[in-house]
């Protein structure tokens, strides 16, 4: 039988509660958990004016913010119409039915404002990454580093050659918001500092990103996102925003093991990298000043390809300061006797060189495989090789092979980052407009991460 065809008719009256239409094991109900806002509005205060009218609740543009990441939605016009329309999300950002959502041009207003001045997103940040370790999923023994490229906010045909672009050419009274940061951060070590090598081009709108061709195909302006996270369970520890060049995440590094130190009291065991981070420098400053074991590949540049012995092929005999070549030879960095005894000293690259005797290479039955074309064989040495040594008998060990597939996880979340979370091109400018999308977009991670691994016990129960 063909039912009666029903009109819409709105009712005078309605009995709705959100919280009986968010099912119990949806997403955001999980990470409501561990969203703790209580000590936002306390530390906002000093940015809020004591006269005019009422602002809107920082905690419901947070929690709004926080939306998009979690639920990878990249445009903020596009964020307060799911907002409008999803009941989910209306729950999670404490909004009933009949309340407005918040125009999207206040959050650029805020963003710029109250929430860079109070650094907020990084104290929201620090916040969840002590959640996490008090729930037991960071131990900080074995952390992993890594840096991947994220493409910029601006375009490659608004840009020009180096050469033709100077600081001063820009008013900074009048120049864009982008733009006044690049000039800010000229000094700073993660941007302009970073290395004085300039870039090919320099773009108009967004100065500080880096031209890059690192993905070995067309080149294009990028930021590097740097991760350092706990292998227990990928909980990422700390992130900083650089320039696309290996000195500036190099420098990440660092400020992030002692940021994490000085924060969390957190002093690891081991760093695990990539061969990108296996310089002499880096690897002396985990050795000696740290006291962390690097399971890092070392950087070698002293291989050949024409046939003859390499450096490897020398042995070193730390006692007397000398190499044996493989014909039993010994090579010094000085051959003659002097009455004041002098002690070598590096080059300003940190190198130092030892030298065969020429008349013994002369006589030697393996000068064609020695050095052919020289008159006598030549074998440099770093400062920094006792480290360098270090890191290699690390390699050696089974414990390096199990820190190579620890390192996979930095590379996985890196993928859920511009998968999931839609975060493959930036949609804010400068360093500060970039350091707050990492921020926003690590918080989200970890706080999935949370979700997944920790219990609800009401659920439980």
């Amino acid at each position: 039988m063909m039912g009666p065809k029903k009109e819409a008719q709105a009712a005078l009256f309605y009995e709705f509660c959100l919280e009986d239409h968010v099912p119990a094991d949806h997403l955001l109900r999980s990470i409501d958990r561990f969203v703790d806002l209580v000590d936002i509005r306390e530390h906002l205060v000093p940015f809020y004016s004591q006269i005019g009218r009422p602002s809107i609740a920082p905690e419901l543009m947070i929690r709004m913010l926080l939306v998009g990441y979690i639920m990878g939605i990249r445009s903020e016009r596009r964020l307060c119409e799911e907002v409008h329309l999803n009941l989910a999300y209306r729950w999670f950002c404490r909004l009933d039915l009949g309340d407005a959502v918040p125009d999207h041009s206040t959050f650029s207003k805020n963003r710029h404002g109250r929430f860079r001045e109070s650094d907020l997103f990084r104290q929201m940040f620090e916040s969840v990454v002590a959640r996490c370790i008090e729930e037991g999923l960071a131990s900080g023994q074995r952390l992993a580093v890594d840096a991947s490229l994220i493409e910029a906010d601006n375009n490659r045909q608004n840009s020009s050659q180096i050469a033709e672009w100077t600081p001063d050419m820009t008013d900074p009274q009048t120049a864009p918001r982008a733009v006044r940061e690049y000039l800010e951060t000229l000094d700073d070590a993660a941007f302009g500092a970073a290395t004085p090598v300039k870039p090919k081009f320099n773009s108009h709108s967004d100065p500080a990103s880096q031209w890059t061709a690192a993905r070995k195909g067309p080149a294009f302006f990028a930021y590097s996102n740097n991760y350092l996270i706990d292998t227990d369970n990928a909980i990422i520890l700390d992130v900083e925003a650089t320039r696309s060049v290996r000195q500036a995440e190099l420098g990440a590094l660092q400020t992030m093991l002692d940021r994490t130190d000085n924060r969390f009291d957190i002093q690891p065991e081991r760093i695990i990298a990539d061969t990108a981070y296996g310089t002499g420098p880096l690897l002396e400053w985990l050795v000696q000043q740290r006291g962390i074991a690097p399971h890092i590949p070392v950087v070698e540049k002293s291989g050949r390809t024409d046939g003859t012995f390499e450096t490897s092929d020398f042995a070193y005999d730390d006692q007397k300061d000398i190499y044996i070549c493989p014909a039993r030879k010994e090579l010094k960095q000085r051959r003659r006797a002097f009455t004041n005894p002098r002690t070598p000293q590096p080059d300003e690259h940190g190198v130092l060189r030892y030298r065969a005797s020429k008349a013994e290479c002369d006589a030697c039955q393996l000068k064609s495989k020695c050095c052919p074309k020289a008159p006598q064989r030549k074998v440099t040495r770093s400062v920094h090789e006792p480290s360098r040594d270090v890191a290699r008998k690390i390699y050696q060990t089974i414990n390096y092979s199990i820190s190579c597939k620890l390192r996979k996880k930095v590379e996985m979340l890196f993928a859920h980052l511009k998968r999931i979370l839609k975060l493959d091109r930036l949609r804010l400018r400068g360093p500060c407009g970039v350091r707050d999308e990492f921020h926003l977009a690590a918080t989200a991670q970890n706080l999935r991460k949370l979700a997944k691994l920790v219990p609800d016990q009401s659920q439980t129960a």
